[in-house]
């Protein structure tokens, strides 16, 4: 039985294959640490943002409500970030000339959009609706922790899968009543579990079963 041979171009191969050996190590490693880097899964991702938006001066200290800017929260899937005239509605008379609001000065003349930089985001495999979460009790705090007290914005818990679908397990430890939901400063330890276990039953949570009895 003859012996097989490798035609004489597969020859040019080799380099190829020496290179591929050598770099998908390094690549698998970079592909790990990306997976795992703070920007992708932990918490304290807090990107500078183009202007320096404080949270801790215009929820804590002025008492701004999350819904003024972010004013689809309610109704929609996603919370909207406010369009640069929600920011001029205040800053055309308060610090007008101060250089911190200078792109925001800037995209008000041009009618060009800030580039806000994302900082919860989930994976593409997810599907999350904020109208489903907040109109059933569950407050921002819950994902978003203590905004009010953030100079800068920053992704305060993993938004992983496991994440999430323990919190559904454990539903009756994440709901509030509706008027409390954007009430940042009081945790939701406050109210009793029997409470919390009413509250269930009144917007008719199901831990047990899967997503869709929030989203039907």
């Amino acid at each position: 039985m003859s012996r097989f041979l490798f035609p004489r171009w597969s020859n040019a191969l080799l380099p190829f294959i020496l290179i591929v050996g050598a770099t998908a190590p390094l690549y698998a490693v970079l592909i790990v640490a990306y997976g795992f880097s703070p920007k992708t899964l932990d918490g304290q991702y807090a990107p500078i943002q183009p202007v320096p938006y404080s949270h801790a001066l215009h929820v804590g200290k002025l008492g701004l409500d999350c819904r003024y800017c972010h004013n689809t929260v309610e109704t929609t899937s996603h919370a909207a970030v406010p369009p640069t005239q929600t920011c001029m509605n205040c800053h055309t008379q308060i610090h007008r000339e101060s250089p911190k609001l200078a792109k925001v000065r800037e995209s008000y003349e041009t009618g060009m959009p800030i580039e806000w930089i994302k900082v919860h985001k989930l994976g593409d495999y997810a599907y999350f609706n904020h109208s489903a979460h907040v109109t059933r009790g569950v407050g921002c705090v819950e994902c978003h922790g203590r905004v009010d007290q953030m100079e800068v914005v920053q992704r305060a818990v993993p938004l992983s899968m496991g994440w999430c679908l323990e919190c559904h397990r454990n539903a009756e430890d994440h709901v509030r009543p509706p008027a409390e939901v954007f009430n940042l400063s009081k945790p939701t330890s406050d109210w009793t579990k029997d409470e919390r276990l009413g509250l269930i039953r009144k917007y008719d949570i199901h831990p047990s079963e899967n997503c869709s009895t929030c989203h039907r």
